[in-house]
């Protein structure tokens, strides 16, 4: 088996069908791919997804249940179940081209020791899709991100797979691709290796998961630069003493009161309006480093 496309789903039986069918769906000979995928506790519907996807799939198709354990647990799991030579690691978001696998292939003809990174392009909707062109706009500077990413499979076991301490919120996909960049292997993109990458228009009953989010980032942001003190981690996370104190000072200024403020009494699932988007993304992002303060202490940071 050449490939194993790898995804993780929690509670999104709503988009897990149509994602399913777009793995399915590829340009690619019999016998060169498989589908793992790792429900991880899931309670909606996605057991009734799963049955009739099982009826329709056109390549090996394996799933794992497993009780939720978080998303690192998930795809070490849907790790060890691949056959592939290289895993390809996509999200329950993602809707993939039907040239998909043919063009992580192709770069890996190219580049057989690399990581192979795919373009992504945000829609709010699987139903009215863009012409799948990638532009920078979609441009993600991430070593390694799960959303569109293929590695060789024996460089990831090689460096230990995804690191289950990460039981929160994000960063787990960062700290593998760290680790793969500081074992020397190499990096390439391919913008023809396209999704569509599900981000619908945050509603006002959304915002309040936004912060918890912002919140739980920041928490494991602590814990990515307590692995891995470099430069690179730094910059990403904001985990150093400019960023620090630049949103000390916002804070400090009352905005994200004022964002509070803003975003008090809308309606129940009311669409944001600009204005109130960007007021949910500053308070989200100004709780994230109101979190990094938090964390960075008692983790016993100075």
């Amino acid at each position: 088996m050449r490939v194993t496309i790898q995804l993780c789903t929690y509670n999104r039986s709503v988009l897990l069908e149509r994602v399913l069918d777009a793995c399915f769906e590829q340009t690619v000979p019999d016998g060169t791919y498989e589908v793992v995928l790792v429900n991880d506790g899931s309670t909606d519907a996605t057991a009734e997804v799963v049955a009739r996807a099982r009826a329709r799939a056109t390549c090996p198709f394996e799933v794992i249940d497993q009780p939720n354990a978080g998303l690192a647990c998930a795809r070490n799991a849907g790790v060890a179940r691949a056959c592939g030579e290289r895993v390809i690691f996509i999200d329950d978001d993602v809707l993939v081209l039907p040239n998909f696998v043919e063009e992580h292939l192709r770069s890996h003809a190219r580049h057989p020791s690399f990581i192979v990174r795919g373009g992504a392009i945000d829609v709010e909707s699987f139903d009215d899709l863009p012409v799948p062109t990638w532009s920078i706009k979609n441009y993600s500077a991430n070593y390694f991100w799960t959303t569109n990413v293929s590695v060789p499979a024996a460089a990831l076991r090689a460096v230990g797979g995804f690191n289950e301490d990460f039981s929160e919120y994000g960063w787990e996909d960062i700290d593998v691709g760290l680790r793969l960049r500081f074992a020397g292997v190499r990096a390439t993109f391919n913008p023809r290796a396209l999704v569509y990458h599900y981000k619908p228009r945050p509603r006002s009953d959304g915002v309040e998961r936004m912060v918890r989010q912002a919140r739980a980032q920041a928490r494991t942001a602590v814990q990515l630069a307590g692995l891995h003190p470099h430069w690179r981690t730094a910059l990403a996370t904001g985990e150093y003493a400019a960023a620090r104190a630049l949103h000390a000072a916002i804070r400090r200024a009352g905005v994200p009161e004022r964002c509070r403020r803003l975003l008090q009494g809308l309606p129940p699932c009311g669409v944001l309006s600009q204005a109130e988007l960007r007021a949910a993304r500053r308070l989200a992002r100004e709780s994230y480093f109101d979190e990094l303060e938090r964390a960075r202490r008692s983790a016993g940071g100075s």
